[in-house]
């Protein structure tokens, strides 16, 4: 099968990262959510966005957009939500005909059974993809680093600790020989989120309120946050 013919999908809780399987990067990133203005009642996809999660359409004005979200702390919970945001993705923006399709997509580790056969049935029977093969990020991220310096020091050890610090979550998973050792992960429900809506209380508190800001609050996190290699130094500069 060509290598054209493989959808790989990172569904994650804040942005989904989509293309073809040889790509050595995603063809497009989406927000995996829908949003809602004020002043309507329709519920709209969210336009493509940068590799650092910013809308590159500037057209749009996202204040006080009201916000759906099909997965919530990493895990799908919404199936007929993701069903409409995929249809989006594979229709007008891949361009592609699952039937004429696979799919490699990402899943988080410890998925509920319930929540693998609501997948399942997106794939199988909304979709109608030819095959899947379902992966979990660390391997993924592992076996890439490998493949990608053959002679480096994970390719040689045969073993790497990945942390993802995602939308959701953070989590730590060693992985040997190409497998993830579920026994040994940690997960702390910190991630991107909760980053977003703490910037946003710190400044309603100090200057305007922006708690239903989601999106511009987002926007301002992805290009002003960094992470601080003098805190002190840091600290003092903010005061």
């Amino acid at each position: 099968m060509s290598t054209n013919n493989v959808v790989v999908l990172d569904n994650g809780g804040g942005l989904i990262k989509a293309g073809h399987g040889g790509e050595r990067h995603p063809s497009t990133i989406i927000p995996n959510c829908l949003y809602r203005l004020p002043s309507s009642k329709k519920w709209l996809h969210p336009s493509p966005t940068t590799t650092s999660g910013v809308s590159t359409a500037t057209e749009e004005d996202l204040t006080s957009a009201a916000v759906r979200r099909p997965i919530d702390r990493g895990y799908l919970i919404n199936p007929e939500l993701q069903r409409e945001i995929w249809a989006h993705l594979f229709s007008s923006i891949l361009h592609i005909n699952p039937a004429h399709s696979s799919l490699l997509l990402t899943e988080p580790l410890f998925t509920l059974p319930s929540i693998q056969r609501s997948t399942d049935e997106l794939v199988f029977e909304d979709f109608n993809f030819k095959s899947l093969y379902v992966a979990d990020p660390p391997s993924l991220v592992h076996l890439y680093e490998a493949s990608r310096r053959p002679n480096g020091l994970v390719s040689r050890a045969q073993c790497s600790l990945v942390v993802d610090c995602g939308f959701s979550f953070t989590q730590a998973s060693p992985v040997f020989q190409n497998f993830t050792l579920n026994y040994a992960v940690k997960r702390i429900d910190l991630g991107g989120k909760a980053l977003t809506n703490y910037l946003k209380e710190l400044v309603s508190y100090r200057s305007v309120n922006v708690m239903e800001e989601a999106f511009i609050m987002d926007d301002v996190k992805e290009k002003l946050c960094f992470v601080s290699l003098d805190v002190a130094r840091d600290l003092q500069i903010a005061r």
